[in-house]
């Protein structure tokens, strides 16, 4: 018994020494972590008169159609990665659409989209602009490959039209349906550093 506790009292020291340690080291985690998690990627378009952050973690990813941004989260715990996308077009000065009519346009675009399904829309300001925020859901494939087993996945997105001086925006965010809360409120953060000149 007399060892046991002469064992406790002879190690007590380095084993608070060594917890103290321990906690010093996974506060420095977390603090590295917040901080990379938080770090911005500042975009300026070269041909289009828009600029935004999106998170640094994020990858800019080639695009099959002709967009000005398309960055991903490699971190999306599916196989559908959370995907943020710019799309620019020019207005006609003498007869341009509203905003009313570019919703129009892009339901009517997105409806060709498998298992489509209008959500919500709502009049909006997106960098001092005019805009519309719209929501929608649809299925994809993500892995389309024969004899590749892959469940299709739901899709949540959330798109603003922001109407510039000359041009148009789309800024589409797209997420599978398990994580479209934490896009969602990362979308409402990328949306606050849209400058439109």
């Amino acid at each position: 018994m007399e060892t046991l506790t002469l064992y406790a009292v002879r190690y007590l020291r380095k084993d608070v020494g060594v917890a103290i340690i321990v906690l010093i080291a996974l506060a420095l985690g977390a603090l590295l972590r917040a901080q990379t998690e938080n770090r911005l990627t500042v975009f300026q378009a070269q041909d289009a008169p828009i600029r935004l952050a999106y998170p640094a973690t994020w990858g800019s990813v080639e695009a099959l159609q002709n967009v000005v941004l398309k960055a991903q989260d490699p971190q999306t715990a599916s196989a559908f990665k959370t995907t943020l996308t710019i799309e620019a077009r020019d207005l006609d000065p003498q007869n341009p659409p509203t905003l009313q009519q570019f919703l129009d346009r892009r339901v009517a675009q997105r409806s060709e989209l498998t298992g489509y399904h209008f959500l919500a829309s709502q009049p909006e300001t997106v960098g001092g602009a005019k805009a519309m925020r719209w929501e929608y859901a649809y299925t994809v494939q993500p892995i389309d490959q024969p004899r590749r087993a892959s469940l299709p996945v739901v899709v949540h997105a959330i798109e603003s039209i922001v109407v510039g001086k000359e041009t148009v925006f789309f800024i589409t965010l797209v997420a599978p349906e398990n994580d479209f809360d934490s896009a969602r409120a990362r979308f409402a953060q990328i949306l606050q550093t849209v400058t439109i000149q």
